[in-house]
């Protein structure tokens, strides 16, 4: 038996785990009811272990410290779903406690297991039995012993996978939702996948040619588990560190506040997250305020379980590929000026969009509340613009930092006009000066005129919650003005007619009701109406906007 594994033995054996899953990610992916039934776990343990492929493959580590740190930075930035970031948890905790060996016997790889256990726990913020936790943690257990009696890598290798197939057979018994399904979980079959393959490598069996899959033998039943999904969106990113050593529990908690399913590993450049959640925007946003932003991948976990329900492939970015490269140079080139001055506007609604393209603006970037788009998205247009100079209206504070990112990433000159609503927006527009030849002045100007502008938005509350202090109760309407709490109700005429007063009490000279797209055109007219009674001497009307989330967006001048 093998007693000792080196750096190079232990790169080989990743390579080797690797080539395994990557034969059976589809049958995988087939077990992939929990946390959420989206059936990709298979395929996100697979990508998450190939970017520690890669950067082993370009090194050649002469200590098993080196190799452990290689594939463990690898992994965190490869990770991909609850699967991936847990997978390199196990791997992050093994590379701490491998620092400063050369080799490893059967000791050390025990504990090194330990404390990848003791690593992912320490990450998820809910953990959950009968999951790849609960393998990974008993067969770590039983390497500790086995240890005790063979200090041999091998045999450890060996006892630690034979406690992990006992208990992975285990956990259709212990979690309902895999007992609902009729599976066992599909993390913790693709971590003995990974740790068989390692163990065979070590053997000096010949690494797996990766062949299409044919016959399934275990499917989970997705047609069964349609009230599973608590939060629709899969939402993984990772940040690059700028603020020392901050604290993330903040985050955290913020986090955990907005979704569920919640896993955060870090390395000592970035740290990786992983959040079910349905508003990703926010999510992105929050985690700014500790780093840079580097990429972010979000999926629709509903939509990926109707497919399986129906048969169907389930969908996901990595399908993006192939479009995105055909899209590429043509999202990526620069429209010729025509024009001195050309405009950018973030909203989402057709009634809303078409408001700016009758007050001059050129291209639109669909987004807003729970849509925040991406610097990239905001870019796209802006060289689609065929102007000089290019104004950008975020109408959204979340978005103005993204807009920012935009100057100095093309040759036009961009001018960020920091409008934090639609209607501050709408106003700024209708100030602009075309004549006007310094651009510096134009906006100016364009920022003092969205500052007159109050801003009331009515919206309702999906789950219980706390905003500002107040409590919310689930299916109550909010009323917001100006980004604050204005007022809560379980009825929206109320919270109407107390926006109206404090319209007609500031002597609002304009009011303009954008409805959203579960307004009817007859409860915009008596919105109109009863703003029209309490406001005489104001100008009143009521403009389908279609946006989502709010009910309306009112526009106090």
């Amino acid at each position: 038996m093998i007693e000792k594994i080196s750096g190079a033995a232990f790169k080989e054996m990743v390579l080797f785990g690797a080539a395994c899953i990557a034969g059976q990610k589809q049958s995988i992916n087939d077990l992939n009811v929990f946390p959420v039934p989206d059936g990709d776990t298979g395929t996100n343990m697979y990508l998450t272990i190939q970017t520690a492929c890669a950067e082993l493959k370009k090194a050649e580590p002469a200590t098993i410290d080196d190799a452990a740190k290689i594939t463990a930075r690898g992994l965190l930035r490869g990770a991909r779903g609850n699967s991936g970031v847990i997978l390199s948890l196990l791997f992050r905790g093994m590379s701490k406690s491998l620092k400063g060996l050369a080799e490893a016997d059967g000791a050390a790889l025990a504990a090194a297991m330990q404390e990848g256990v003791a690593t992912a726990y320490g990450a998820v913020m809910k953990p959950a039995e009968g999951t790849v936790l609960t393998v990974s943690r008993l067969a770590a257990q039983r390497a500790m012993e086995a240890a005790q009696e063979n200090n041999c890598v091998e045999f450890v290798l060996e006892e630690a996978i034979r406690a992990g197939e006992v208990t992975l057979a285990e956990t259709v018994e212990m979690n309902p939702v895999l007992k609902k399904a009729g599976v066992v979980d599909a993390g913790g079959k693709g971590y003995l996948i990974i740790l068989d393959g390692m163990l065979r490598c070590l053997r000096g069996e010949a690494i797996p040619e990766v062949t299409e899959e044919t016959a399934v033998k275990e499917k989970a039943d997705f047609a069964a588990l349609e009230d599973e999904i608590t939060f629709t969106f899969d939402t993984v990113f990772i940040v690059r560190k700028t603020m020392g050593e901050k604290s993330l529990e903040p985050l955290r908690a913020y986090l955990d506040s907005i979704g569920d399913s919640l896993v955060i590993g870090e390395d000592d450049e970035c740290f990786k997250v992983h959040v079910h959640t349905d508003i990703p925007g926010y999510a992105l946003t929050e985690a700014q305020k500790y780093g840079t932003l580097e990429l972010a991948k979000i999926e629709n976990m509903r939509t990926q379980r109707d497919d399986l329900a129906a048969g169907r492939e389930a969908h996901s970015t990595d399908d993006l590929d192939a479009v995105e490269e055909e899209l590429e140079n043509q999202e990526n080139a620069v429209a010729p000026a025509e024009k001195r001055y050309g405009f950018v506007a973030v909203c989402a609604g057709d009634g809303l969009a078409d408001t700016f393209r009758a007050l001059g603006v050129d291209t639109i970037v669909s987004g807003g509340q729970t849509m925040n788009p991406s610097t990239e998205a905001i870019l796209k247009e802006v060289n689609r613009t065929p102007s000089e100079v290019v104004f950008i209206l975020p109408n959204n504070k979340n978005i103005i930092m993204a807009a920012q990112q935009c100057v100095g990433l093309t040759e036009k000159e961009i001018v960020v006009i920091p409008t934090a609503t639609v209607p501050q927006g709408i106003t700024a527009m209708m100030s602009f000066d075309p004549d006007e030849t310094d651009p510096q002045t134009i906006a100016q100007a364009m920022v003092a005129a969205a500052q007159t502008v109050s801003t009331a938005q009515i919206t309702y509350a999906a789950r219980n919650s706390d905003f500002d202090g107040f409590a919310i109760n689930e299916g109550d309407y909010l009323a917001l003005l100006d980004g604050k709490l204005f007022g809560t109700s379980r009825s929206m005429e109320d919270l109407l007619e107390k926006l109206s007063r404090h319209a007609a009490e500031a002597d609002a000279e304009y009011i303009n009701i954008y409805t959203g797209e579960g307004v009817s055109e007859e409860e915009g007219a008596r919105t109109e109406a009863l703003f029209a009674q309490r406001c005489p001497d104001a100008e009143v009307a009521a403009i389908p906007g279609g946006q989502s989330v709010y009910f309306y967006i009112i526009s106090i001048e």
